[in-house]
């Protein structure tokens, strides 16, 4: 069982990150990762998981990069003709004195960053009213002058020129679904879109998290209806997906492959005669809430295991061969493998196995006490929903995983049952002696 951390293992993370300490396994490429943060409102904590982070880890398993000035970090995406240089998205969560006013606000900042040197430029950056539901999750970059952006605060995907700063396109969610029959509650957090991609054809793919769906858009005409994968409410499809990448037709697509965070699970979907059809799935019995999956050249998918606090390589036949340890980590990229999965083959091309291991499988622990805890976690998950289970888990420190949770659970449970006991057969015994006069009102 794990005991938790102290006060000082905040300082103690940031340690284990410094520059050139051995943190993983050896691997070809870079690996850059970006972390979230459980720290409400953005207010510091102690423990791993209440500081955001960007780390790039080397072919060698060492640290070359690292930066955690921003509350939040999201989207890391490769910048097209450098080796060592990404794009990313990041929040700073600001006061009402900051914010000129009487509540809180976001700041959302798309950041370019030479890993080597250092060197940073903010590329493009806006104010959001709010915190949980306005800070932007992804921007694609489209040229090299414009962004495309998924902004969760009004509900659309627009486009901007990073020069001027002016919006030359935008699409709302209201344009194709009703906010009173669809999604989540309006307008706290109604789609709650998380990820944009541009395809090489001009589309503009996009998750609708709160509506179980992905959708492709036209800047000319709109949305595509005859091309979404998912639909709200179906979770045998999708669950509250993030990060969903196009694997194209010269890759053995089209293809989808999505972290089907709430399903617990990585799926792809192959399109054939104008369907959407699961090709793929890939599960282990420690995955808790993954949000981000690439198909790597090799055939390999590179998996973020946010609730699981790991980042993972899975190879053609479904095993663990690559794994790096990281609180709360939200997105992963191997540079110079190709943009997310556009440099990988579909599942159908690699002929991949699918892995469907249940929580009390091999993989799931270390110890068979653990793998015990792991099955009454599974229990708990089905009784209460997986929904309730990873929001629970979302604000639980880094040690709490799943046997974790549910050892606390017995334990708790055990003790009432043991104080009912104690109270049966004890001598003493609740009473209640309270006397009540009644009178006559004249």
């Amino acid at each position: 069982m794990a005991t938790g951390y102290t006060a000082s293992d905040q300082t103690a993370t940031a340690t284990r990150f410094a520059e050139g300490n051995d943190v993983a396994e050896h691997r070809d490429g870079v690996t850059v990762i970006t972390t979230d943060s459980n720290s409400w409102l953005g207010r510091g904590k102690e423990g791993p998981r209440a500081k955001a982070e960007i780390i790039a880890v080397g072919p060698d398993g060492a640290v070359q990069y690292y930066n955690d000035s921003h509350t939040r970090y999201w989207d890391v995406d490769p910048v097209a003709g450098t080796e060592m240089t990404v794009e990313y998205v990041a929040a700073d969560h600001l006061t009402p004195e900051q914010c000129g006013g009487e509540t809180v606000c976001t700041r959302n900042v798309v950041e370019r960053v030479n890993l080597s040197t250092g060197e940073t430029e903010r590329v493009f950056s806006r104010v959001t009213e709010g915190k949980h539901s306005t800070r932007w999750h992804d921007a694609d970059r489209i040229d090299e002058d414009h962004v495309v952006v998924a902004d969760i605060a009004k509900d659309r995907v627009f486009v901007v020129n990073t020069t001027t700063g002016l919006t030359t396109w935008a699409w709302s969610a209201q344009s194709e679904f009703e906010t009173d029959e669809s999604g989540g509650p309006y307008p706290e957090d109604w789609t709650h879109i998380n990820d944009v991609e541009v395809l090489s054809d001009g589309r503009i793919m996009v998750s609708i998290r709160n509506h179980d769906q992905v959708v492709f858009l036209d800047r000319e005409t709109g949305m595509l209806e005859n091309q979404t994968l998912g639909s709200d409410g179906d979770h045998e499809t999708l669950y509250e997906q993030h990060n969903p990448d196009y694997i194209p037709e010269s890759e053995g697509g089209p293809a989808a492959i999505v972290a089907d965070s709430e399903n617990g699970r990585v799926v792809e979907y192959q399109r054939t005669d104008g369907e959407w059809e699961r090709s793929w799935t890939w599960r282990d019995g420690r995955l808790q809430w993954p949000r981000d999956a690439d198909r790597l050249p090799n055939g390999h998918t590179l998996v973020t295991d946010s609730n699981g606090n790991r980042v993972v390589e899975v190879d053609e036949n479904g095993e663990v061969v690559w794994s790096m340890d990281v609180a709360f980590p939200y997105e992963a990229e191997r540079l110079n493998t190709g943009d997310e999965s556009s440099g990988g083959p579909s599942a159908q091309r690699a002929g991949l196995q699918s892995e469907t291991a249940d929580g009390d499988e091999a993989g799931a622990t270390a110890t068979d006490t653990a793998g015990v805890f792991g099955a009454v976690f599974g229990v708990i998950e089905g009784l209460l929903g997986s929904t309730v289970v990873n929001a629970v888990m979302y604000v639980l420190p880094v040690w709490a995983g799943g046997p974790e949770v549910a050892a606390v659970v017995v334990a708790v449970g055990a003790l009432v049952a043991w104080a009912g006991v104690e109270l049966y057969w004890s001598s003493w015994r609740p009473s209640v002696d309270h006397r009540i006069t009644i009178e006559q009102r004249d």
